[in-house]
Formats: structure tokens, C-alpha cells, sequence
């Protein structure tokens, strides 16, 4: 299945670098930009992440929240993520179902996501969606989509 703009945002819950389960759901209310980065710790998705990082308050005051998957293991990224103190999310998508269904790869036994994020609207469809990304100024193009700049 390929998602489009206007469809429902696939469902999920998964275990966050801080040891707790995070849903679509608890962002239900505000946008979310679901993040697919290949590996923790490599130098391009830190050098993404930390785009995120550096303009959070702006993704904050515009309503969009951020959270970050990929297939590494809890411990990866939540190593990545107190490393880099990212103020969002990093989620352990180890079993790809989430990556399956956002597009974010087209196998179960994929090595790594695709470099790729999802904007979720207030209402839990697909606003945007970004299917490759430059990570030197993804953080920045996102926001200047939101606000229609």
C-alpha cells in the first residue's frame, strides 16, 4: 500500500528511547512529523536530528510535534539520543511494521529505513509527505511547508 495525501496515518505504538510506549494517538490534536532515519549515530542522521533539535521551538510554538524511527534497538537510540539531547522521541521500529506501512521501506528484512518523514495532520491524515530528504535542511523545509512560507 502506498500512502497519499488524505489518508489516515497508519497506527502505531513504539517503545521510545526513554523506556516508554508512544502512540499516534498521543499526538492526536496537533501535527506530528514522523521521522525515518537509517542508523543512529551516523553522521547524516545526526546531522538531520540535530536540525530537528535546533529549531524544536519552532516545530513547538507551530504545534507540530517530532519523533524520530528507526530499527535500532532501544539501547542505540537511546544512546543517540542523550548524545545528542534530542528533545523529542526516537522510537525502535525493530520489527519495520511501522516502516512497512509509512513506505519507509519495502521489506521485512530491510538493513535500514529510508531516509524519509511523514507530516501527520491534526486530525490523523497525511498532510506531506517527504519521500527523500536532504538532512542538512529537512528540518528547515518541513517548516517552511507548515507555515506555508
Amino acid at each position: 500500500m502506498t500512502l497519499k495525501i488524505g489518508d489516515t496515518a497508519p497506527d502505531f505504538t513504539l517503545p521510545a528511547h526513554d523506556g516508554r510506549l508512544v502512540a499516534l494517538a498521543d499526538f492526536r490534536g496537533r501535527k506530528l512529523l514522523l521521522w525515518f532515519y537509517p542508523e543512529a549515530g551516523t553522521p547524516g542522521c545526526a546531522l538531520e536530528g540535530r536540525g530537528f533539535r535546533d529549531q524544536i521551538e519552532y516545530f513547538t510554538d507551530n504545534g507540530i510535534a517530532v519523533a524520530g524511527v528507526s530499527f535500532d534497538t532501544f539501547e542505540s537510540i537511546a544512546a543517540f539520543a542523550t548524545r545528542e539531547r534530542f528533545p523529542f522521541p526516537l522510537l525502535s521500529d525493530h520489527d519495520r511494521r511501522v516502516a512497512l506501512a509509512y513506505g519507509a521501506c519495502d521489506d521485512a528484512r530491510a538493513a535500514h529505513a529510508i531516509r524519509m518523514s511523514v507530516l501527520i495532520a491534526e486530525d490523523g491524515t497525511i498532510e506531506r509527505i517527504y519521500p527523500q530528504v536532504d538532512p542538512r535542511d529537512h528540518a528547515a523545509r518541513v517548516l517552511v511547508d507548515a507555515l506555508g512560507l
